[in-house]
């Protein structure tokens, strides 16, 4: 099994026997992430949006090793410590997000590591191989391969 290590000078370090994430073909699972300055390990100063604001950024960090983006997360699973602190951490969730937004689970929980108010963890897709056959498809004909006309577009664009 090739199981890669996704880890980023600009995301915090694990605190525990787990890699931030692991990257598996196509697919990317990403640990849990906390609010914690990368710079400083300890946890970000203010409350759930500044909390929620330092956990997206180093997803973002993380995903940026893999030159992946937000868009690629197809599922979150969002930990909290208080729900009703939900809607604060929705606003900045939200900014981080276009549609068609993850999946996403949110469930409150006793504690979290460092007392930190939120949690979140990530399912990613690598779509980048698909999108740049997407964009250039056989011999950069734009798409509309078929291994029934010999495995190129089948007209004028290869030559045919």
């Amino acid at each position: 099994m090739l199981i890669q290590e996704i880890t980023s000078a600009n995301a915090p370090k694990a605190i525990g026997p787990y890699t931030p994430a692991v990257k598996l073909g196509d697919f990317v699972y990403m640990s849990g992430q906390i609010p914690v300055d990368p710079a400083t390990g300890e946890i970000v100063e203010g409350g759930i949006q500044e909390q929620t604001h330092q956990v997206l950024k180093n997803i973002e960090a993380l995903l940026a090793e893999m030159d992946l983006e937000m868009r690629h997360i197809v599922k979150t699973t969002v930990f909290m410590t208080n729900l009703g602190e939900f809607n604060a951490m929705n606003e900045i969730y939200a900014t981080y997000f276009d549609r068609p937004y993850p999946a996403r689970s949110t469930v409150q929980v006793g504690a979290l590591p460092k007392g930190a108010k939120v949690e979140i963890e990530c399912l990613i897709i690598d779509t980048l191989v698909y999108e740049r056959q997407m964009q250039g498809g056989c011999g950069g004909c734009g798409g509309g391969c078929s291994s029934e006309e010999g495995g190129c577009c089948g007209g004028d664009c290869c030559g045919e």
